[in-house]
C-alpha cells in the first residue's frame, strides 16, 4: 500500500494505517504524506519506511512507483486527505494502474465523482470508500437478516448520529480537524451532513437493501459564524416509497459518535447501536426481543467473517474499518489470482457508494436552499 496524506498529527491517516495493518494482509511500503514536503519525510521516518520511498508529492510518489518492478511497486493507493484533495490523486492513481482506496466522501463534488467513476469504469480497477460502519459484524447481520426476507417487506428505516465535539466554534483555534471540516473550500457544500450524515445514509441503504430517492431536508449553522452546516435533518424516501428519517449533528453536546440505525419491516424490525457494537436486537409484535451477538455460531456467514475474537471478547471501530481493508485486499488478490470474489460475504463500499453518496449531499442541501422541498436523488 501507498498512502497519500495521512502525516504528522493528522487524525484519519493513522486510523487507516492501523486498519490496514491490523490482519497481517497489507504493508505500507510508501507514502506522500503531506504538501510539505520535511512532514512527509518526517513521517516516513517515524513508520520506518524506506527514505527513497517517502515522496515530496502524490504525483511523484504515484509516477515514481508505476516505475518499479512489478514485484517492487505498490499494489493499491490509500487516500487520506481532506475532500478536496481526493479526486486529483484518484484520477492519478488509476490512470497508472493501481487500484484506490479513498476516504468518504467520494470528493468534492459531482463533477468530481463523474470523472472518478468514469475512470474507474474505464480502467476496470476497484475502488473501495471507507463508509466504515457498513464493516461491523452485527451490521452486517442485519444486512442478512432483511435481505432473507424475515421481516416481510421495508416499512421505516431510521437514521441518526450525533457529536458533540463542534458545540463551540474550535475552527477559530486553529483545530486542525475543525479547520478544514467546516471550510467550504476544502469540505464542499455541507459540513455536519457530508461528514457524517453521509455516514448515516449509507447505514440506513445497506441495512435496508433499498436506495434512497428523494429527500427534503432541514440543513442548519447552529453556531453563530459558521460557515458550514454543523446540524441536518431530513425526510428520506427510499425505493418502492419507503419512509425514512435522518438526524445528524456535530453541536450535540455532550454526545459522541453515537451512530444508529433503525429498520422495520411487516413483521418485525432490528436495532444498532455504535455504543454497543457487538449486539443487534430483533424486535417482534408478538414475541420477546432478540439478542444477536458477534462472534456466535448461529450468526450468518457474513457476520462470522468479518468477525475475529469468539463471542464476548469486544470488537469495535478499528475491527470495523479493517474489514474494508481486508475485504478489498481479498478482492485484489482475487483479481491477480483470476478468480472470483465472494462480494456478499467480504464485501465493501465502491464507487458507486461513492456517486451515489456525493448525489445525496447535493440534494439535502438543494432541498434546504429552495425552501425545504422534496428532491429527487439524481446519481
Amino acid at each position: 500500500m501507498g498512502m497519500i496524506g495521512g502525516g504528522v498529527g493528522a487524525f484519519i491517516g493513522a486510523v487507516h494505517r492501523l486498519a490496514a495493518n491490523l490482519d497481517g494482509q497489507i504493508e505500507l511500503v510508501c507514502g506522500a504524506f503531506s504538501r510539505d514536503p520535511a512532514t512527509s519525510k518526517q513521517t516516513g521516518k517515524e513508520l520506518f519506511l524506506d527514505e527513497s520511498r517517502v515522496y515530496d508529492s502524490f504525483k511523484q510518489m504515484i509516477e515514481t512507483e508505476a516505475g518499479l518492478p512489478e514485484s517492487q511497486r505498490m499494489d493499491f493507493v490509500s487516500i487520506v486527505t481532506p475532500n478536496h484533495v481526493h479526486a486529483e490523486p484518484a484520477l492519478l492513481a488509476l490512470e497508472h494502474g493501481f487500484p484506490v482506496i479513498i476516504d468518504k466522501p467520494l470528493c468534492f463534488n459531482m463533477e468530481e465523482a463523474y470523472a472518478i467513476r468514469n475512470k474507474v469504469n474505464e480502467t476496470g480497477l476497484p475502488l473501495a470508500l471507507t463508509h466504515t460502519y457498513t464493516g461491523y459484524p452485527m451490521i452486517k447481520e442485519a444486512r442478512q437478516l432483511v435481505k432473507s426476507g424475515k421481516f416481510g417487506a421495508i416499512r421505516k428505516v431510521m437514521m441518526e448520529y450525533p457529536q458533540g465535539w463542534l458545540a463551540e466554534k474550535i475552527e477559530d483555534s486553529d483545530q486542525k480537524q475543525a479547520s478544514w471540516r467546516t471550510d467550504p473550500s476544502k469540505s464542499g457544500k455541507s459540513g455536519a451532513y457530508g461528514d457524517i450524515g453521509t455516514h448515516a445514509a449509507n447505514m440506513g441503504e445497506y441495512v435496508s437493501g433499498l436506495q434512497i430517492t428523494k429527500v427534503l431536508s432541514m440543513v442548519k449553522k447552529i453556531v453563530p459564524g459558521r460557515l458550514l452546516d454543523d446540524d441536518a435533518s431530513a425526510f428520506m424516501e427510499f425505493e418502492g416509497g419507503v419512509p425514512g428519517v435522518l438526524t445528524v449533528s456535530q453541536v450535540s453536546a455532550g454526545e459522541e459518535n453515537a451512530i444508529r440505525v433503525r429498520v422495520y419491516g411487516e413483521k418485525g424490525g432490528l436495532e444498532w447501536t455504535q455504543r454497543d457494537p457487538n449486539t443487534l436486537l430483533v424486535k417482534w409484535n408478538d414475541a420477546p426481543d432478540e439478542i444477536y451477538r458477534t462472534g456466535t455460531g448461529y450468526v450468518s456467514e457474513a457476520a462470522q467473517a468479518n468477525s475475529r475474537t469468539p463471542a464476548g471478547h469486544p470488537e469495535g471501530y478499528l475491527e470495523a474499518f479493517a474489514n474494508i481493508y481486508k475485504n478489498f485486499a481479498m478482492h485484489l488478490r482475487a483479481i491477480d489470482a483470476g478468480i472470483t470474489h465472494n462480494m456478499d460475504v467480504y464485501d465493501y463500499p465502491g464507487i458507486e457508494d461513492g456517486v451515489h453518496g456525493m448525489s445525496l449531499v447535493e440534494a439535502v442541501i438543494e432541498s434546504t436552499e429552495k425552501g425545504n422541498i422534496w428532491v429527487n436523488v439524481t446519481d
